[in-house]
Formats: structure tokens, sequence, C-alpha cells
């Protein structure tokens, strides 16, 4: 198929690409400036959070994957980007007559308390009213997320923990199972609407992501318990010093997606609870599996501004 990608450079984005070259599809990767790509893979250059995409970058096109999303999640970025730069994408996706959008969304935005979560529901209504095949892809939680303490835990420092560490739970799915998951999309004729996805069970809790990695590294478990009070503290006093300093506005807004994290689970929710038996599953690779990986230094984990969880 004809494929416009837009997202390619993001960590998802990258995968995906790689997966539709892979499967033999001829790839257009939409980009805001002239980012690094593989060889031989063509590009347009737009930014659409400043205008309309020229619908001549579309021509000829089967299909549109989308991989855009805010790098911060703070309202003014996520409203720029998860919602208006979608929209602009879907109507010249509209206008060029291109017959199916696949979307990578997030499974969060069903309990939606975040700016952010507020601004993906409002594209995937738009994307739901707009005829077009779709499929929107909800993935429960990335490796990356769940990685920023391995390096504490291998330099023996304790492993931090709200409340039990048993509040959440999650099903981790890797970069390289979502992206065959987003690709499969565009021939899987099952794979339409809203599609939440995590990858191979059982969920996870942060008390098991630490006691994996105790194991892992032969090291006895040492915990540090936080309360979740201490988060809705330094929410309340930001917000407050906010109103003097903007800049601590923005902090607040990055405290409160913490906190999100640290109590909501990635999973399926089925309106009373969270269900790990409803979350669906997909692909091979395991969180150990990559914890292996970081612990013998085969791979690296950018958390860019991932790192505030």
């Amino acid at each position: 198929m004809k494929v416009l990608l837009a997202g390619a450079t993001g960590t998802i984005g990258r995968a995906v690409l790689a997966r539709l070259l892979a499967d033999g599809h001829d790839v257009t990767c939409l980009v805001r400036t002239s980012s690094a790509l593989p060889e031989g893979v063509a590009r347009r250059e737009a930014d659409l959070t400043r205008g309309a995409l020229d619908t001549d970058d579309l021509a000829g096109m089967d299909a549109v994957v989308s991989c855009m999303a805010s790098r911060s999640g703070a309202p003014k970025d996520a409203w720029a980007v998860d919602h208006a730069a979608n929209l602009a994408l879907l109507r010249a996706a509209q206008t060029a007559g291109v017959g199916q959008f696949v979307l990578l969304s997030a499974i969060c935005v069903q309990k939606p308390l975040l700016e952010f979560q507020r601004a993906k529901l409002a594209f995937e209504a738009e994307l739901q009213a707009s005829g077009l095949r779709h499929a929107i892809v909800r993935p429960t939680a990335f490796f990356k997320s769940l990685s920023g303490q391995v390096a504490r835990v291998q330099t023996g420092k304790p492993f931090l923990l709200f409340g039990d560490g048993r509040l959440t739970a999650c099903k981790p799915i890797s970069d390289r199972d979502l992206a065959a998951y987003i690709v499969g999309c565009l021939t899987d004729p099952d794979r339409t609407g809203i599609l939440p996805i995590g990858g191979p069970g059982p969920a996870l809790t942060p008390r098991d992501q630490a006691e994996m990695l105790f194991q892992m590294t032969d090291q006895p478990p040492k915990f540090r318990s936080l309360p979740v009070g201490v988060m809705d503290a330094i929410i309340g006093a930001l917000s407050l010093a906010g109103r003097v300093v903007p800049s601590l506005r923005t902090k607040a807004d990055f405290a409160r997606i913490g906190r999100y994290y640290a109590t909501e689970s990635m999973l399926v929710w089925n309106g009373a609870r969270y269900d790990a038996d409803a979350t669906p599953e997909y692909g091979t690779d395991t969180l150990r599996d990559h914890y292996v990986a970081l612990l013998r230094g085969e791979v690296t984990t950018d958390l860019g501004e991932h790192a505030v969880f």
C-alpha cells in the first residue's frame, strides 16, 4: 500500500516505519524538519501545528498512519499536536480521498482526568465521525516508561513505590510488537474502531517490576514507599505558586500526569474497575526481555519527557 506516516521520528513512529518497510509498503514520511530517515524513504516537510496540509502531499495515498503525540503532555502542546495537528492531517486525507486512517492513541483516555487525554479524545471523536475506515490503537504501557528505575536498582538504591506498589498494574507492550499491531491494522479487516492492546500477560504491578529487577541483579529487595498524598501536596503547592510564576503551572501539569500514572492502571476500564482479563494481549516480547537487554547494555532507553514519571 501507499502509506503516509506522520510522527515517524518518535519512538513508536520509528518502529512503525521499520515495520512498514519490512512488510513492503511504499512509505512517505511527514516530518516537520530535516530529520534523518532511512535511505530511500520519501519525505514531505510540513508543520501541522501551524496550518493545513497541502492535499497534493496525499495524492495517491491508500492510507495515513499517525503516530503524532505531544512530547510533554502539557495542555497547550497536547491541543496543538494530539488534536489540531491530527485534525489537519485528517482533513487533508478526506479532501485527497484517502480511504483509511490508523491512529496511535493511548489507553489512558478511557478515564480522562488530564488535558492531554481530553485532546486525544476530541480528535478520536473527529476521526470516528469522518467516514474513513479507521483504527484507533490504544496501547497500555511502553517498556521505556517502566525503565526509569533500572539504573537505581543497578547501583543498589531502593526501588521507589507509591503505597505498597500494588495500586496499579499494566500489560506493557514493546515498540516492535506495537508497531506490528499498528501496521497490521492496514490489512486486517477486523482491526477497526477502538482497539485497546497490551503485550503478553500477566499484568504487572510496580512491585512485580521491582522484584523482577532485584532478582535479575542478585540484590536483596529494597523499597522506599511514598504516600500518594505527597504528590497531592506538591501539585497543590505548584498550582498555588503558578499563579505568580507561570512556569510553575507547567510543573504542576507534569505532577498531575505523574500522579495519574502512579494511581491509575493501564488496563481496560470496564466502568467499575480495571480489568486485566479484558485487556487484549499481542506479541511475544516481555518486559523481562527488555530488562535483560538493558542490564546487559544491549539497548538503552532515552526517557526524555517520560523521566517525569
